[in-house]
């Protein structure tokens, strides 16, 4: 990366030029927290959640390590000699301990699925159609991108106007997971000799095609793509064998598997060939045959009703569908099927949503653009186009082996998760702004309260917090689950005696307390991180691991059964993923002014959680907040969790229309 490009994803501008990214100056480093300040936040972290004596235990384990001259002071100094030779001292490790050294399968466990808005065709003509608008319009948010010319984000609370890294944009096109045996490799194009690609691979009925975008230094119009994917379509369905190879099954595999038989696929030099086709690609496009459930009317706002959508997108409803018709290592994978479902999913390491989310929302609005119809006019269409180039693969038994386990693994995946989306409608974010508080933290508490009535019990939370006004920033947690919290939900279910008054009070000191997390984990002063830092210290130096690090109540704290993400979009998509644990949920969320979309994910065959029965207390949770904060009475009575979430032994099944 040149200096000035260096200088665009990093940096900020004067506040009379900031327009000129010829003229941004790098942004601050990540800072260093002190010690003792994130060792007793650390331990407020652990006291909601563990009993008196095992508090006690951790916190004589956390004293001893911050005691002076003990171990967490000299890798403190240690880790703020490291900083100073690092763009950011946590980044490399933050990376591996979040991705590349996780060994499950991408599919659900990391990789997040996207709904667009529902699609209606007039056949394969209409998806295929569809289809090449897609591309051009991606590839209009390219040409930005390849010239590092977004316009830089800026924060807008908390010194609003701030510049963000924008490093995260840059990655969408030009990155690729590479499995490895201990550790993946995120690879990115920046760092290549190659020239940059100018290629995006077709998926279509599970083979894979080179789909030449650039022809002759010209990009094809929208009528060359759409030639060149009927010509796909039919190429694929001369080759109907080859369609059973589902060889795309081998990335959903746990990826120290993925990664040896990576290797057993090099062997053949056509393999090799055609891996690398796929691994410098641009993006995927996957052409889906429709799965068979009801259509949908496109007309219908977001609900449960679209959950099959999501599936279709996240793991494409199994191997006897299009879970093959995937090639989950390339960081953005878009899918069209031909009964209007369309959406994608991606690959998480490279970028956090919000660079996803504006660039569907720029793809969304290119769509219908009247930009788009201009670019129509004026486009140029090659006459004589050369054919896109199947790719060929030499499959040994071995490899035949490999497919056929993927594919059990994945489709008892598939079928393990349970989804459920809930548009909760009686109010949106604007409430909580008219009560002069923040909408997340809001929503933050509720999940507290719908986790706490079903399990009677708080539990660690992961709730990203974007540290991007930092060089190569990318997020940090939040901890929702806090003292204040648990008083408040106590209160709340009626463990705790209070009145309407001293409710409103406990609620808006937990809100309060959030708030405060959130601003100390976007300025770099979060817990998590720090921790990380010392602990990986002392890896780096050959240190014994500290028993701060040993102690079960730390290994716990990084469990998170309760895995949330606002994710805020204009338009009536929804993002979502599956739980991070197999006792936990996933709770993404996106606020619009007057409705909430929350998409519950959890695991059927533990016993411990269920989808449903969250979705239930949180229901009711939303409502008993907004009847307490406006004077009425609410029942307040705890859900019996255990014994409701128990019934899905004995096949019981229900409904909530929210």
């Amino acid at each position: 990366m040149s200096r000035t490009t260096e200088h665009i994803a990093n940096g900020f501008a004067d506040d009379d030029d900031i327009n000129n990214p010829i003229q941004l100056k790098p942004l601050p480093k990540l800072p260093v927290p002190p010690l003792k300040p994130t060792l007793d936040k650390y331990l407020q972290i652990l006291k909601p959640i563990l009993s008196v004596e095992e508090y006690e235990e951790s916190s004589a384990i956390v004293d001893e390590f911050g005691r002076p001259g003990g171990e967490g002071e000299q890798l403190q100094e240690k880790l703020l000699e490291y900083a100073e030779t690092k763009t950011s001292w946590v980044y490399k490790w933050w990376l591996q301990d979040m991705y590349t050294n996780c060994r499950m399968p991408l599919p659900i466990n990391s990789s997040p699925g996207m709904v667009f808005p529902k699609q209606s065709f007039r056949g394969q003509d209409g998806q295929l159609k569809f289809a090449a608008r897609l591309i051009s319009g991606i590839l209009d948010y390219k040409v930005v991108i390849d010239a590092r010319a977004l316009p830089v984000d800026r924060a807008r609370s908390r010194k609003p106007g701030q510049p963000l890294c924008m490093e995260q944009y840059y990655r969408l096109f030009s990155s690729y997971r590479l499995p490895g045996v201990k550790q993946d490799l995120l690879v990115s194009q920046d760092n290549s000799l190659l020239p940059e690609p100018e290629h995006v691979i077709v998926a279509c009925r599970n083979q894979f095609f080179v789909l030449d975008v650039i022809v002759n230094f010209r990009r094809l119009s929208e009528e060359n793509l759409l030639t060149q994917l009927k010509r796909i379509v039919e190429m694929a369905n001369q080759n109907e064998e080859q369609e059973l190879q589902q060889l795309g099954l081998l990335t959903t595999k746990e990826r120290t598997e993925w990664a040896l038989a990576r290797a057993r696929l090099m062997k053949e030099s056509v393999n090799r060939d055609s891996l690398d086709m796929v691994e410098r690609c641009i993006f995927l496009l996957c052409l889906d045959n429709p799965v068979g459930t009801p259509i949908t009317d496109i007309d219908k706002p977001v609900d449960q009703d679209h959950v099959h959508l999501a599936y279709q997108m996240l793991h494409g409803c199994g191997s006897k569908h299009n879970a093959a018709n995937r090639w989950y290592d390339k960081t953005m994978q878009f899918i069209v099927s031909g009964d209007g479902a369309a959406g994608l999913v991606y690959e998480h390491s490279p970028s956090e949503g919000v660079a996803v989310i504006q660039l569907i929302e720029h793809l969304l609005k290119y769509l219908d653009s009247d930009t788009r119809k201009r670019k129509l006019l004026r486009a140029q269409s090659i006459c004589e186009l050369p054919y896109p180039r199947k790719l060929r693969w030499k499959l040994s038994k071995e490899i035949d082996q490999d497919i056929e386990i993927a594919k059990v693994k994945l489709d008892a995946l598939a079928d393990d998760l349970d989804l459920q989306i809930m548009r909760f409608t009686e109010y949106g974010k604007n409430f909580p702004k008219s009560q002069n508080m923040s909408p997340d933290a809001y929503i933050q508490l509720a999940l507290q309260l719908a986790y706490y009535k079903v399990h009677g019990r708080l539990t660690h939370t992961y709730e990203s917090a974007s540290t991007r006004r930092f060089q190569l920033g990318r997020v940090e947690n939040i901890r929702a689950a806090s003292e204040q919290a648990l008083h408040f939900v106590q209160a709340m279910t009626g463990v705790r005696k209070a009145t309407i008054e001293e409710k409103k009070q406990l609620m808006r000191a937990a809100i309060d307390h959030q708030t405060e997390i959130m601003i100390q984990a976007i300025l770099g002063h979060g817990v998590d991180n720090h921790l990380l830092g010392l602990r990986k210290m002392a890896d780096e130096l050959n240190w014994p691991k500290p028993e701060i690090f040993n102690d079960k109540a730390y290994t716990d704290s990084n469990l998170f059964a309760l895995s949330t993400s606002q994710v805020l979009t204009k338009t009536d998509c929804f993002m979502y993923y599956g739980p991070v644990v197999p006792n936990g949920y996933g709770a993404a969320y996106n606020p619009h002014e007057d409705h909430i979309i929350f998409a519950i994910s959890s695991f059927k065959s533990n016993l411990e959680t269920n989808s449903l029965v969250f979705r239930d207390s949180l229901l009711n949770g939303l409502r008993e907040m907004r009847d307490m904060l406006l004077g009425r009475s609410t029942n307040g009575a705890c859900v019996n969790g255990h014994n409701e979430i128990n019934g899905k032994e004995n096949g019981q099944n229900g409904r909530i229309d929210a």
